[in-house]
């Protein structure tokens, strides 16, 4: 049996904070406020993965109200949300997100992306597709306010 989970998440760019995609910090002069480290994509994707699993959401197992989870290593949401739908007879089949961003450029960064998200997954690179669009300089993403991050993941039945 294999079932399909849809993810989207958004952050606000803001001055003094890391910007981390994907589970690698890019060198960028602003970065995604959150209660997290507010990676966006990793989020996408893990609501994507729970989704699937009709396991709710990331804000339901790690929730933005817990001193637990405040500063967390998104790869560490992602490791943990495999686990959870392991936990179910799940596992991954594959992924496919789409970063919205109109800087920085997240296209020389998609590789080691890829590579970090399936060494914490345990998986390969190939699983995980990363696509960067922009929004053509509209909306709240074009005028630089925030990033979006959507993902559909599929998983199977172990």
């Amino acid at each position: 049996m294999i079932r399909v989970g849809m993810g989207y998440d958004v952050h606000r760019l803001v001055a003094g904070r890391d910007l981390w995609m994907g589970g690698i910090k890019l060198d960028y002069e602003m970065g995604l406020l959150g209660h997290s480290d507010a990676d966006v994509l990793i989020h996408a994707i893990c609501d994507a993965i729970l989704g699937a699993a009709n396991m709710r959401d990331i804000g339901y197992h790690f929730p933005d109200t817990s001193a637990e989870t405040e500063g967390m290593d998104s790869k560490i949401i992602l490791k943990k949300t495999i686990e959870l739908i392991a936990s179910k007879g799940y596992r991954l089949g594959n992924i496919d997100a789409t970063i919205c961003a109109e800087k920085p450029k997240m296209n020389p960064h998609i590789p080691a992306m890829q590579q970090c998200m399936a060494q914490v997954i345990g998986c390969d690179p190939d699983m995980i597709s990363i696509k960067a669009t922009t929004t053509e300089k509209l909306g709240f993403t074009g005028r630089q306010e925030g990033i979006s991050a959507y993902a559909v993941a599929l998983i199977e039945r172990v």
